[in-house]
């Protein structure tokens, strides 16, 4: 698509990496850990569509949903095998074109993803029930403070930007809580063969762990990690400690 902004923090031109930021954010989020990594990869990125300093999604009637355009996008920028990061909706996107593509894909890391279809949680299926009718309501606003609140780093302004955003992360469903693209299908995890890595916040939501819990009982070559207390936006405010993990992982690959 056009109006897409990329991002970069120049590195090691022979350790090619992507990283995918999470809903409500931007790819801004990755430039602290990149800093920390200090040019151990040459690290690219980009605002997802309706983020940071993109475009607006504009979505059309026989186009893809919103997970399948992000992957194609992501996707588009991989030549060659490279380490893949993503958090949240991004570590979804990632695990997605890891088991697409296990040959594009030299080391994983995944900090939360949000893949609820590998675990069904009534709290999670009530958060998105009460979001959703709140914006049925046009109550957006109400409705982006009860999802940042179970998975926002600190109670942000509610400003236009997330009022636009919380409409893209409603429209997920299909893809997070159905995984209408098919990433937990059988055979799909056990043939990645590069090395992954789960992390998570000590204070996130149960959730979060009974998701690593399921992919970890299928991922070939697995490790796990838990960040001291950080929540479900660790990258933010812990980059120090996730770059710190990330570079475990690339000692593995």
């Amino acid at each position: 698509m056009t109006g897409l902004h990329l991002r970069h923090w120049p590195g090691d031109a022979d350790r090619p990496a992507l990283a995918l930021h999470c809903m409500m954010g931007s790819g801004s989020s990755w430039g602290p850990i990149a800093a920390a990594l200090a040019g151990r990869i040459d690290l690219r990125g980009f605002d997802m569509p309706g983020h940071g300093r993109s475009d607006d999604w504009q979505p059309t009637p026989d186009g893809p949903d919103y997970h399948t355009a992000v992957t194609r996008l992501a996707a588009a920028m991989i030549d060659r095998p490279l380490d893949l990061i993503g958090h949240s909706f991004g570590a979804t996107v990632a695990l997605r074109i890891a088991v697409a593509a296990p040959e594009a894909v030299r080391s994983l890391t995944l900090i939360e993803p949000v893949l609820f279809a590998a675990c069904p949680d009534p709290a999670q299926d009530a958060l998105d029930a009460r979001m959703a009718a709140l914006l049925d309501e046009g109550r957006d606003a109400e409705a982006a403070a009860a999802f940042l609140s179970v998975w926002g780093a600190v109670p942000p302004r509610i400003g236009a930007a997330m009022l636009r955003q919380i409409r893209l992360v409603a429209g997920t469903g299909d893809a997070l809580r159905h995984d209408s693209a098919r990433i937990l299908r059988e055979g799909g995890l056990e043939q990645i063969d590069a090395p992954v890595l789960l992390i998570q916040g000590a204070e996130s939501p149960p959730v979060v762990r009974g998701i690593a819990d399921a992919l970890a009982a299928r991922l070939p070559d697995v490790g796990r990690a838990v960040v001291p207390g950080a929540g479900h936006m660790a990258p933010l405010t812990h980059p120090q400690q996730v770059a710190g993990l990330i570079a475990v992982n690339l000692d593995r690959a």
